[in-house]
């Protein structure tokens, strides 16, 4: 597994001109599933990405949480991060998960985040969508574990 993490003041997501996603205040999330990953690789992604203390406090510190400042979630999946430019011009994509098990891990992680309690918006799996953000800092992080 490997996301992609962006504080961002607003983003949203489009399917042919339709907004089926839109968060203010939060984190825009870029989830590529591997190959071997399963429900407790998930669950560690999640909760290591919830506790992340990327927002700033009121010293301007990076000390707080997405829980800490109310803010959003919105995820998006996209197998693209996990591919492998070693060799060649082409990237491999060897390493993503199959379609049906990424697409159900990729569900699997939307809802722990509405179970959460933060307000989780998303994507569609498989779907060409046009994504906007304004990133705040800008602040983008490369998770993995």
């Amino acid at each position: 597994m490997k996301l992609v993490i962006q504080r961002v003041n607003s983003a949203n997501v489009l399917i042919d001109g339709n907004e089926v996603g839109k968060i203010a205040k939060g984190l825009l999330v870029f989830v590529g599933v591997a190959i071997d990953d399963d429900e407790k690789i998930v669950e560690k992604y999640f909760n290591k990405l919830i506790k992340l203390r990327i927002f700033e406090d009121e010293a301007g510190k990076t000390n707080l949480s997405i829980k800490d400042v109310g803010g959003s979630l919105l995820l998006v999946s996209q197998f693209t991060l996990l591919a492998n430019c070693k060799d060649g011009n082409r990237p491999s994509f060897i390493g993503a998960g199959s379609p049906d098990e990424a697409k159900r891990l990729y569900e699997y992680m939307v809802n722990l985040g509405k179970e959460s309690g933060i307000k989780t918006e998303c994507g569609v799996f498989g779907a060409d969508m046009k994504v906007t953000l304004e990133n705040d800092g800008p602040f983008t992080i490369v998770l993995e574990l």
